[in-house]
């Protein structure tokens, strides 16, 4: 099959020869190559302005970012064989790294398949094509599934906000198997089940099992507050580590089913308890109360989705650090995560800080923490690193 070319302006493949795989509408030469003569999804070959190939690329000329280097030979376009290499290397590495099978799978670009994720569930994957080239590809993607993994179920969980945004229907589907929703994991020695059909994202956060494995050292005979627990993958592996009482809250009844069912599952039913409301709401209802924790966790959703929300978002991130740190006694730990990608980690730090000073305390920062090495960071593209967690010891004199 030939491809179409797609020229760029002079100097405009500086980023992409730096690693890059993005390429934005304004660095196209449409004199040359017209992006409106492409359609959605569409390979290309990439030029350079003295039109040497550069790699292949899938399209979109309705967005911003309008390609997606997907291999930097020009003779490889995104095809079942390609995919096979590509879920074979992220394969590799997981293996290398966990020992059951319960991981992202795929993260986009990290996993140089941009618009791609997948996360792994044993013998069930949780599929989001989050972009046209992605969606053009689906028949060689389940095809190099089945060769690389012969999953029994496949879910596509495309109803991603990202998807509008590329022109795409929304929609949710099992497309292989027959899912019996939600679907069983195990995370740092505690099991869990995730709502895969209707939870949030592919219905489980691996991100942050890491950092939930450091605080869990730390909570034995501790109480715990844990705050947007969506299902409870941290309150509900805090008790699980010894925590003497946790509670869970979240906006969300179902979400707080489920963390009921799962502090069933491991036996925990008896430490664990759960709040709905609001997470503002809820931290002043205590306060009054009078309540204290020896324990607060902190995992919103983004609170900063785009560059322009940031005043707006770390206001927002500032006060509701201030407020939880109210119910921390003494001598407390924090652990404050977000996963905004335009909140820099010193900023978070500063969040942190700000609010430690705010209620006239101390504060150390014990730990700083990312995502895991299942969500890898392409050193290119800063946006593939998004997560933050501190950990900070908060004490009065």
């Amino acid at each position: 099959m030939t491809l179409s070319s797609l020229r760029l302006k002079k100097n405009a493949d500086r980023r992409l020869k730096a690693g890059h795989l993005w390429l934005y509408s304004n660095e196209i030469d449409t004199a040359a190559t017209p992006l409106k003569g492409l359609e959605p999804g569409q390979q290309v070959v990439v030029e350079a302005a003295n039109g040497k190939a550069m790699g292949v690329a899938y399209v979109n000329p309705n967005s911003l970012i309008c390609a997606r280097l997907v291999s930097r030979d020009p003779q490889q376009s995104l095809d079942r064989s390609l995919l096979v290499h590509r879920l074979n290397q992220a394969l590799s590495l997981r293996q290398q790294l966990f020992a059951a099978p319960y991981y992202r799978l795929v993260h986009g670009e990290g996993d140089l398949l941009p618009g791609l994720v997948i996360d792994r569930f044993g013998d069930t994957l949780v599929v989001q094509l989050n972009t046209a080239g992605m969606q053009a590809v689906l028949p060689e993607l389940l095809d190099a599934l089945d060769k690389v993994l012969s999953p029994v179920n496949v879910v596509l969980r495309n109803d991603t906000s990202g998807r509008r945004q590329e022109g795409l229907e929304r929609s949710v589907e099992v497309v292989k198997g027959d899912v019996g929703d939600p679907v069983l994991l195990e995370e740092n020695g505690v099991r869990f089940s995730a709502p895969v059909l209707d939870g949030q994202k592919t219905g489980w956060f691996y991100d942050h099992r890491v950092n939930r494995a450091w605080l869990n050292q730390f909570v034995a005979g501790k109480r715990v507050l844990d705050l947007f627990s969506y299902v409870g993958g941290w309150g509900v592996q805090a008790a699980a580590h010894g925590a003497r009482e946790v509670l869970c809250v979240d906006a969300s009844a179902p979400a707080l089913e489920r963390v009921a069912d799962n502090a069933a599952l491991n036996g925990l039913h008896e430490q664990v308890s759960v709040g709905e409301g609001d997470a503002f709401d809820v931290l002043a209802a205590l306060k009054a109360e009078g309540e204290q924790f020896d324990v607060v966790i902190l995992d919103p959703p983004a609170f900063i989705k785009k560059r322009k929300d940031i005043p707006n978002g770390e206001r927002a991130y500032g006060k509701l650090n201030r407020e939880a740190m109210r119910l921390l006694g003494r001598d407390g730990l924090l652990l404050s995560a977000s996963c905004s990608m335009h909140l820099a980690p010193e900023r978070l730090v500063d969040v942190v800080r700000g609010a430690v000073r705010h209620q006239d305390r101390h504060g150390q920062i014990l730990f700083q923490g990312h995502q895991g090495p299942d969500h890898p960071v392409h050193p290119a593209i800063p946006e593939t690193s998004y997560l933050k967690a501190l950990g900070a010891r908060v004490f009065r004199d």
